[in-house]
């Protein structure tokens, strides 16, 4: 079973759009999800304590921030094959 992975973003973050290409590049299905646009996003992050974006959760476990080493780390520990194209 494929892990559920989602990406909160902004428009005009830099941080975000380097997750996004991090993800993409490793070839990793993602769902994005705009906060900007998106109450029901908003409040997520809100209920995991998440101060901005962006903020990629993986099956219920959140990295806050773009920090490629814990989020690699986070993918392997949920079982996500990295780098090779779905």
């Amino acid at each position: 079973m494929a892990a559920t992975i989602t990406l909160f973003t902004r428009p005009g973050c830099e941080h975000c759009r380097l997750a996004k290409e991090y993800l993409q590049e490793r070839h990793v299905a993602f769902a994005e999800r705009d906060v900007s646009r998106d109450p029901a996003a908003q409040e997520e992050l809100r209920r995991i304590n998440a101060p901005g974006v962006p903020v990629v959760v993986i099956d219920g476990d959140a990295v806050l921030g773009f920090d490629k080493y814990r989020l690699d780390d986070l993918l392997k520990a949920k079982g996500v094959v990295i780098g090779q194209p779905a």
